[in-house]
């Protein structure tokens, strides 16, 4: 049977949005190098952060050393984890690739250095300017559902075969490459710029994707959840699941409804559920990710 027109143009949506957010989120994050990182000579983690320690130590070109190097990390990632993990991180290492060059030669000046916008000694601004800039970028990524190449190549292969996290693999490597510029510089001032660096892109990077993620999960414990149930539904479209429950110190029937809102949706409900039901007991907590009818779409 073939699909519906509609679920086929569903599908061109969803590929260019996220080819979209890819390219935009590529080029911001190449903005955070080219712009201030890399003229103040700042490192962080990552395969683009050990480039990038071989461009401040020889001048071998990050371009070319993102390509190659990720290059070989791709073929074994097609090798081990197939091609649709292959095809898009590849993409993505080419499109960072090529706004790393094009940023590379705007901010530099006529005497082949990099221009300083921030002005000479701005080292700390330009640190954190550029982690935010670079979480923003990789964020933006994310949600697109692709990755920048590199350790993450790594990490994945490291947990599909050992029982060892995601992210604990790329902590391990970022702390790693960030210690090596002691050895190369012997300057402990990088080494704390990098550390700051990664310490503030990475949280850069999760609040933009848990923002775009973020809804409530309320556990609401009443007596009258049938009302409230259909005020619910008919304010704010969405509905919930009941559970037949008892009072263990009352012993009194009650209903115990758990409910998905979106997080500016959380104060009008918990006023509706003051409304009906004064004594009502409310559980609230943050969730990321919730998909279904109402919600996100499962890609």
């Amino acid at each position: 049977m073939s699909k519906s027109p509609h679920k086929a143009l569903q599908k061109v949506w969803d590929f260019s949005k996220d080819f979209l957010y890819l390219n935009i989120g590529m080029a911001i994050y190449m903005a955070g190098w080219t712009v201030f990182l890399l003229p103040y000579h700042i490192p962080t983690g990552g395969w683009v952060g050990l480039c990038s320690i071989l461009y401040y130590a020889t001048g071998f070109p990050m371009s070319l050393s993102v390509l190659i190097g990720n290059g070989v990390l791709l073929s074994f990632a097609l090798w081990q984890l197939g091609w649709k993990f292959t095809l898009k991180t590849g993409y993505a290492v080419a499109s960072m690739a090529f706004f790393l060059e094009i940023g590379q030669r705007l901010m530099t000046g006529d005497n082949g250095q990099f221009i300083q916008i921030l002005g000479p000694g701005e080292s700390t601004m330009a640190c954190v300017l550029g982690a935010l800039i670079n979480g923003v970028g990789v964020g933006l990524c994310f949600l697109s559902g692709g990755v920048t190449g590199g350790w993450d190549i790594v990490a994945a292969i490291t947990n599909k075969y050992y029982n060892i996290s995601f992210g604990r693999v790329l902590l391990y490597l970022d702390l790693l490459v960030i210690g090596s510029c002691w050895f190369l510089f012997h300057d402990w001032r990088m080494v704390i710029f990098g550390y700051v660096t990664l310490f503030v892109y990475t949280n850069a990077a999760d609040m933009i994707i848990n923002s775009a993620r973020q809804d409530v999960q309320l556990i609401i414990m009443t007596t009258k959840g049938a009302e409230l149930a259909r005020i619910i539904r008919e304010q704010t479209g969405h509905t919930m699941t009941q559970i037949n429950g008892e009072g263990c110190y009352s012993h009194a029937p009650m209903n115990v409804m758990l409910l998905m809102v979106h997080r500016h949706e959380q104060i009008n409900v918990l006023r509706m559920i003051r409304d009906i039901d004064p004594s009502a007991f409310v559980s609230s907590s943050r969730v990321e990710g919730v998909y279904g009818l109402g919600f996100n779409r499962i890609k």
